[in-house]
This record gives structure tokens, C-alpha cells and sequence, in this order.
């Protein structure tokens, strides 16, 4: 395996957290390709895009929605990868994921692409993260597959302590708000995978979703019932400004200024595009974001307005 000396290592990204842990190992200069949805580092933008989706992401949320059950009910990717950028590009290694193919390339697509090459030798790592202990897991793959395994210990063991010291924190609040995190606005969706674990170490109690498995569809009857003390909108794929548009659907709903959180002035937008829906290292802000949202007199590491708001 090439090691982080050898200059000609090359490294296609095709999910947007794999890029942030291939810059964060220390060796984004090794990227020569990425997804359409990699932008982060925002210098990653300069590389050659290796897929495209198949659906009108400029769609509504429903709409977004629809055309994805179509997709897979087909038995197809969302995303269609771009066979003949990766043979031009050459890649060592190609990094995608399995644990959802609404978010990234289907594994299926990526091994079509590399068998369709006579003389590919390119590693194919494929992420399946649904719980932090499996991102943290993710990141070891990623740092071996790189000839880096100390630096994935490192990096891994930097982000436990980050997340350690604020859980230590939280769990000495006595007042523990419960929290409803919304992944998809429209049909209503809870956040699932690592999620629930993040409301919990910020000092919520998470009432939907389940940790490590996938966001579950939610009944607005349900919601109410519930009835939050705080209700985070982080709806995945989609940062401030496109989540504030989508709020209409929610917000006109019959019901929603009962809401214990919309009366008090509990109900936060978060940035779930380049945060909580992302199992990379930037899980530890999303943890810091929830901890500042749900106990600001306890936590404040000034990310408000830039990755979370008030509607």
C-alpha cells in the first residue's frame, strides 16, 4: 500500500464526508476527484465532478421525495456515476458509501464503472456508517486505505476527546429538554443513525429515531402528541436558505403554533447539508450546534446564524 510520501497516490471522493476525511487525514493534495456534492473544503471545488443525480434537486421536498421512491423502487441509484471521469482520472483508491444510496453513488455503480476498465487496479472503499462508533470506523478504512493507519487513530482520538468533554458536560444539566430532530420536512421524516446519540450527549432526550437505523417517516399526529420542548429542523442535503423556504410545509400546518417548542420560540434551523447529515469529522460541531441550541446558558461555541437560526 502507498504511504502519504508517495506523491503519486491518487484519490477519487464520491460522498461528501469521505472528501472531509481525506482532507482532515491530512491529504486532500491526493484528491483528483470528487462527487457534485463535495465542497467542503471549499477548495475541493476545483476538482473534476464524477457524478450527477438522476432527480430535480431543485424540486420541493415532496416532489424530492417522490422521485426517489420512483428511483429505487427501480432498483436504481439516485446518483449516476461518470465512468469516464474516473478512467481519466486513474484513481489508487475510490472512496463511496453503502449505507445509503441516497446519499452517495450505489457500490453497484462505482465496481460497474472500475470492471468496465481492462486494466483497472483502483481499491474500492466503501463506507457503511450508522452509528459514530461506525464513522469512527470509517475513518480507520479511509486512513489505511490511504497507507496512513496512526494518522486515522489520531485524528478519531482528537474528535472522541471533542465529544467526550461535552457529553461530561451536559450530563451534570439537570434539566434535560426532549428534542425532535426533523431530517425531511415534507413527507415528515425523524433523524435516525447517530443522531439520536448526539441529542443525548448534547443533554436532550431524543424522542424519534432510533440509534443506527435509517431516519424513519414520522405522523403529524405523532409529532403533536409528543410534543417537543425543542424541535431542530435539519433536513438532509439542504443548508439554511433552501431549509427556510421548505418551512412553509410545516409551519402552515393545522396545529403547529400549539406546539410547546413554537410557543416558547424553541424551534431551531440547523444546516443539515454540511453537519448532521454528514458522518465525518464534522460530526463534533454538529454535537457542539446541538449543545448550544438545546442549553445556550451552558454551551456556547458561536455557531449561530452560520450553521443554525431561530425561523
Amino acid at each position: 500500500m502507498r504511504d502519504d510520501r508517495d506523491p503519486s497516490l491518487r484519490v477519487v471522493s464520491l460522498i461528501a464526508s469521505a472528501t472531509e476525511i481525506v482532507a482532515a487525514l491530512g491529504f486532500q493534495r491526493r484528491l483528483v476527484g470528487r462527487s457534485h456534492e463535495c465542497d467542503y473544503p471549499t477548495s475541493v471545488s476545483s476538482l473534476p465532478v464524477c457524478t450527477e443525480p438522476k432527480l430535480r434537486i431543485e424540486a420541493p421536498s415532496r416532489e424530492i421525495d417522490r422521485q426517489v421512491k420512483d428511483l429505487l423502487a427501480q432498483a436504481l441509484s439516485v446518483y449516476r456515476v461518470d465512468a469516464d471521469a474516473l478512467k481519466r482520472l486513474r484513481p489508487d483508491v475510490i472512496i463511496t458509501q453503502t449505507q445509503c444510496e441516497v446519499c452517495a453513488v450505489s457500490l453497484r455503480d462505482v465496481e460497474q464503472a472500475v470492471w468496465d476498465w481492462l486494466d483497472s487496479r483502483a481499491r474500492i472503499v466503501s463506507l457503511e456508517p450508522n452509528t459514530l462508533a461506525d464513522v469512527w470506523a470509517d475513518i480507520g478504512r479511509v486512513a489505511t486505505a490511504l497507507g496512513a493507519p496512526e494518522q486515522g487513530k489520531q485524528l478519531v482520538a482528537g474528535l472522541q476527546a471533542r465529544i467526550d468533554a461535552i457529553a461530561e458536560r451536559a450530563r451534570s444539566i439537570e434539566s434535560r429538554p426532549t428534542v425532535a430532530c426533523i431530517d425531511w420536512i415534507d413527507p415528515l421524516m425523524s433523524a435516525g443513525n447517530w443522531m439520536p446519540e448526539l441529542v443525548e450527549m448534547a443533554g436532550g432526550v431524543n424522542l424519534f429515531g432510533e440509534v443506527g437505523r435509517h431516519s424513519p417517516y414520522m405522523s403529524w399526529p405523532d409529532l403533536s402528541a409528543r410534543d417537543p420542548d425543542v424541535i431542530v429542523v435539519c433536513p438532509c442535503g439542504f443548508d439554511l436558505e433552501r431549509t427556510r423556504a421548505e418551512m412553509p410545509a410545516l409551519s402552515e400546518r393545522p396545529g403547529w403554533r400549539n406546539l410547546k417548542a413554537v410557543r416558547t420560540g424553541r424551534v431551531y434551523l440547523a444546516d443539515g447539508n454540511q453537519y448532521f447529515n454528514r458522518p465525518g469529522p464534522r460530526l463534533a460541531e454538529s454535537l457542539e450546534i446541538l449543545a448550544e441550541i438545546l442549553h445556550p446558558m451552558v454551551f456556547g461555541f458561536g455557531h449561530g446564524h452560520t450553521a443554525w437560526q431561530v425561523p
